[in-house]
């Protein structure tokens, strides 16, 4: 049995090396990461010191770790202040906390969801949701990405009776486009559907408080299941469901991920809180941001490179082959700059891509460096490829 285990592990690595798609993980040092163009933190509070303070006060006041569920005794002060803030930010009578986005996705499809739901995704969905879907046994199908006309094709041809879910992502992980959130909360509501919107990547830099592409604009009559993840723009670890007290009571009582997991450290939650105050005080990390893209934007266009159309701080650059991104990405490496080298199957083949997102605490000059070292890949290859004139 062991060599069978041996050579399960040896031909699966084989396969994966041999396709190009062999992951490794960079080891960072606490003061290298000011050129660091592949994180989610947007606002970049992560590093803030203010955020680090009310960790350890949390951690001093409340302890290092949860020590048991939050159905059990690990649910604190801190952890109920908590949801009771995100409730507000995004315009929900109640909120949730889970320990990870992913866990609030599988936990919240695992509630909801057996194999008498029908639940309809965008294709381009996190894999969270993909899997939670697959976990719970629902029945499930895929519409074509951002196309409210195959949605709504796919909800008119099914069944009447039973419980139907759509699902979304707020802004696309790997693409950086928004969803249509009107559009898919008027489909849903045509077709008796909840619409399930996870807002991982919109909250804390969309909306006009930070609320995300969905928060108080889109209520809870139009979304009534609410995700958001705490470890990008607010810059700590965590995530959430947001919704009816009915919502958040059900996934209490059946959630598995919740139910079964110890509470969130609460410091952490300390450090969260402490960036719900941030976003509300410092709006202009928002407006700063907001600038980095727009000129980002303009000078990749004057530099001829393959944007795609995105309006958020991931900032996708298309090359294609999975190569070709591995190139560009470690002749990046070389200038001391980290962008996210995406392959398949994490996109489709053929659209690899450099995944460059933006921080309000990057520097103009960051900036600079980043549009040059792209400028030089660019030189790399048509020299390598001959089309450089003697």
């Amino acid at each position: 049995m062991q060599n069978a285990w041996s050579s399960y592990l040896a031909e699966r690595a084989a396969i994966q090396r041999h396709s190009g798609r062999w992951r490794r993980r960079r080891t960072r040092c606490a003061g290298d990461g000011r050129r660091d163009f592949a994180g989610n933190d947007y606002l970049g509070l992560a590093r803030d010191p203010r955020l680090a303070e009310a960790q350890a006060q949390g951690a001093r006041r409340f302890g290092a770790g949860g020590r048991a569920s939050h159905l059990v005794s690990g649910h604190l002060a801190v952890h109920e202040a908590l949801e009771q803030q995100l409730a507000a930010l995004t315009g929900r009578p109640a909120a949730l906390l889970f320990s990870t986005g992913y866990m609030a996705n599988l936990g919240t499809l695992q509630a909801l969801c057996d194999p008498d739901t029908r639940v309809f995704q965008d294709r381009l969905n996190h894999a969270s949701l993909i899997d939670g879907a697959r976990l719970a046994g629902a029945r499930s199908r895929r519409f074509h990405h951002g196309d409210l006309g195959d949605l709504e094709r796919l909800l008119a041809r099914a069944p009447g009776d039973g419980r139907t879910l759509v699902v979304s992502d707020g802004v696309f992980s790997m693409d950086g486009d928004v969803a249509d959130i009107a559009g898919l909360a008027a489909t849903s509501a045509r077709h008796g559907a909840w619409l399930m919107v996870d807002d991982a990547h919109g909250l804390g830099v969309l909306g006009e408080a930070g609320d995300g592409c969905v928060g108080r604009v889109h209520g809870i009559e139009r979304v009534p299941v609410l995700v958001g993840t705490l470890g990008k723009a607010l810059g700590s670890a965590g995530a959430f469901v947001a919704g009816s007290k009915s919502l958040i009571e059900h996934l209490i009582q059946f959630a598995r991920p919740y139910v079964y997991t110890t509470a969130q450290p609460p410091g952490v939650a300390a450090a969260t809180l402490k960036a719900l105050a941030l976003l509300e005080a410092e709006p202009d990390r928002r407006t700063r941001l907001a600038t980095l893209i727009a000129r980002f934007r303009r000078e990749a266009r004057t530099l001829g490179l393959p944007l795609a159309a995105s309006s958020t701080p991931i900032q996708p650059l298309v090359l294609g082959d999975s190569q070709r991104v591995m190139h560009w990405a470690a002749w990046l490496a070389e200038r001391g700059i980290t962008v996210g080298a995406i392959r398949e199957p994490t996109v489709p083949r053929g659209q690899a891509r450099l995944r460059i997102t933006l921080s309000a605490a990057h520097t103009d000059a960051d900036l600079d460096a980043l549009l040059d070292a792209l400028a030089d890949c660019r030189a790399r290859e048509a020299l390598a490829s001959g089309e450089a004139s003697p």
